[in-house]
């Protein structure tokens, strides 16, 4: 297992081992302690897995109450992964994190609490599997317009198919700060 650092110092990508022979692979999706090792210790509750076409782009959401870290990967197809510091007085505020992850390269990213995180689904389809920290909230549930400005995020479509409510999600710059995570040092 390798852990890769990014340019938002709190998001990792593990690759983990690949053990391949002619009956096919095996690898380890999580561990602990990869990351109790770099100093990440939670106790995932809940797994979530989507299916989603060729053009899809989910997000950027978050929890505002009950955040959530995730382990994200990808079992089947390709995406764009993206994950946005929202974190009032951070030092990378509304920075973002972009890996391509898929069922060829097995990446696990980790994305922690304070973060909107989003993908785009490049390949005919793709099966999205992610591991929170906390269960679900909606009562919580908050978002990001995919195509704020400012974030400059290169999501490789300018027209992806978008659920309605993300479709009216507001611009980081019209999100009320209270909807906002704080940065904690």
């Amino acid at each position: 297992m390798q852990i890769i650092k990014t340019d938002i110092p709190e998001i990792l990508v593990v690759e983990p081992r690949i053990y391949t022979d002619d009956r096919g692979y095996f690898l380890e999706t999580y561990r602990h302690e990869w990351l109790s090792e770099v100093g990440i210790n939670h106790d995932f509750v809940q797994d979530n897995l989507s299916r989603s076409v060729q053009g899809v782009l989910r997000g950027l959401h978050y929890q505002i109450q009950n955040a959530q870290a995730k382990l994200v990967m990808v079992t089947q197809g390709s995406v764009l992964d993206v994950a946005v510091d929202i974190r009032r007085g951070s030092p990378t505020f509304g920075r973002h994190v972009t890996m391509l992850l898929s069922s060829e390269n097995r990446r696990v990213m980790y994305i922690p609490e304070g973060f909107a995180h989003g993908f785009h689904v490049i390949s005919p389809s793709a099966d999205f599997l992610y591991k929170c920290s906390r269960y679900y909230d909606p009562s919580g549930e908050r978002g990001i317009s995919w195509a704020d400005k400012q974030l400059e995020i290169d999501w490789g479509t300018t027209e992806p198919i978008l659920s309605p409510k993300d479709q009216i999600l507001p611009e980081l710059s019209n999100v009320n700060s209270e909807d906002l995570p704080v940065y904690h040092g």
